[in-house]
């Protein structure tokens, strides 16, 4: 069976245990209402949302149906919407579970079943090993009962409550300092974020969005990307060339779900993307200018080193978790920002505990319409960053794979003869399975002098997530180009040791 996974169950679209299906969808149900009866929150509210991928309208229904027959209240959304809306609606409405239809960034085979628990947070251990236990536990069949009535108005008002509270972020953290008029353009990457995207931009005060055509409606085909993932390259093509032709400020990709944001900007090279650890500290540093003094900021295991060094600059605490955002959200008290490198951003952890690529979009665009009044781009403010604190250079090696079994075994081969040395630096080597606690988890840490790497493999995808990161100190701006050439010569010649892992 399909087992719970980073954020809950995502499959392949088939029949059988093994595959997305309305039997897997009802038994997962049914499981997750067992547990939530057995902790005294029978009859609770639980919030049910879907996005446009096939079978996802299909499965949002059977779900609704096992919870109404279990005697829960279900809300159900009244459309295709992305799922920091579910995450929002659990916390807003103090529901005991919401669940979210979707494979988020995965190929158009594939489907998935997100949980949220109350708060609005992911499940953690030891929930998810209990959940399988009661999954394991149901019997068929399983009952299933209609709504009665499909509270439409109560579903688009959550909608219209998510939109208010995201377009409130430029007042809540960027403050009243001067703003820029900047024209953004944006790729909702055939996914479900494009309407309330620029719909909360708008509300924010940022009037001239335009959108990739061919990529903003909903198509669970994905025809134009291989891999519906702003990270994977060539995804971001259209919009970066509609950012050149446009002369654009900002460039905005969110994956198919909405929950994760990757910005593009303008270089002395043309248009790129921004790495999620470049985002992520810019982003940052941005929340702690207005935040209260000792607020938490957070990242994972797999992140720049970093925003480490730039939180007590700036008066705040640091965090660091496990990769995901079941973690993230869970850092500690006080977090006003958290962020993982694979374009995950949560600004606005009092709304939504979890990462929201749509508000993301809004504050990433208060950033930059900021800088802009102060006649500033924000590669201008990441070279403040690398004169302050060094050239901190990152990448990642992603191998896909056959299966997703081939990743953890790379992982024990590595594990069992580590290398003394990459790229001809010296390195130990941390096997985080040999942790105690939270921290725990199948990944291999190497460290050197001037270099990092970080070897697991995925929990989603059958891949090998390989995280570099090398850092060179620089002694003034002057030392700045040749630092970042040092830091690209140093971050290829890691990465040429990945590749052939």
């Amino acid at each position: 069976m399909l087992r719970f996974g980073t954020a809950g169950l995502r499959g392949p679209l088939r029949d059988g245990p093994d595959g997305m299906n309305v039997d897997t969808v009802s038994r997962a149900s049914a499981g997750i209402a067992a547990w939530l009866r057995d902790r005294c929150l029978g009859g609770g509210l639980v919030i049910v949302g879907r996005d446009a991928r096939h079978g996802s309208a299909e499965f949002a229904i059977a779900t609704a149906e096992v919870f109404t027959a279990a005697g829960f209240s279900v809300l159900e959304l009244p459309r295709p919407l992305p799922t920091p809306v579910v995450a929002f609606a659990v916390r807003a409405l103090k529901a005991v579970a919401g669940v979210q239809i979707t494979a988020s960034h995965n190929p158009a085979t594939d489907n998935g079943y997100k949980l949220y628990l109350d708060g609005g947070s992911q499940l953690i251990a030891p929930a998810d090993a209990e959940i399988e236990r009661c999954i394991d536990a149901v019997t068929t069949p399983i009952p299933r009962k209609a709504l009665e009535n499909v509270d439409i108005e109560r579903g688009e008002a959550v909608v219209d409550d998510y939109l208010a509270r995201v377009s409130l972020l430029p007042s809540l953290i960027g403050g009243d300092r001067p703003r820029s008029p900047i024209r953004i353009v944006l790729t909702a990457m055939h996914g479900v974020g494009g309407e309330l995207a620029v719909a909360a931009l708008r509300s924010a005060g940022f009037d001239e969005v335009l959108v990739v055509t061919e990529q903003f409606a909903p198509d669970p085909d994905f025809p134009t990307v291989a891999f519906p993932n702003p990270e994977e390259p060539g995804a971001s093509d259209l919009l970066l060339d509609l950012a050149g032709r446009l002369d654009a400020d900002l460039a905005i990709a969110l994956d198919p779900d909405a929950d994760r944001c990757a910005l593009g900007v303008r270089g002395p090279d043309g248009w790129r993307m921004l790495r999620g650890d470049e985002t992520g500290v810019l982003l940052g540093d941005f929340v702690l200018r207005t935040a209260a003094p000792d607020s938490l900021v957070a990242t994972t295991i797999v992140s720049s080193r970093l925003l480490s060094k730039l939180a007590p600059a700036r008066g705040a605490r640091y965090a660091e978790t496990l990769t995901g955002f079941k973690w993230l959200a869970r850092a500690g008290e006080g977090l006003v920002y958290a962020y993982e490198e694979a374009i995950g951003h949560c600004v606005d952890p009092v709304a939504v505990r979890d990462k929201d690529g749509i508000s993301a979009a809004v504050v990433a665009a208060d950033l930059v319409a900021q800088s802009k009044a102060e006649g500033r781009t924000v590669l201008d403010l990441l070279d403040d960053y690398a004169v302050e604190f060094g050239v901190h250079a990152g990448d990642q090696v992603s191998l896909r794979l056959p299966e997703v079994s081939e990743a953890a075994a790379v992982v024990a081969r590595l594990r069992e003869l580590p290398p003394t040395e990459i790229a001809g630096e010296a390195v130990s080597c941390t096997d985080m399975a040999q942790l105690r606690g939270q921290m725990r988890t199948d990944a291999l840490v190497f460290e050197g002098a001037t270099l990092r790497v970080v070897i697991r493999p995925s929990g989603t995808e059958p891949k090998l997530k390989c995280y570099l990161e090398t850092f060179v100190p620089v002694a003034d701006r002057d030392g700045l180009p040749a630092a970042k050439a040092a830091a690209a010569q140093r971050l290829s010649e890691i990465r040429a040791f990945c590749e052939k892992l």
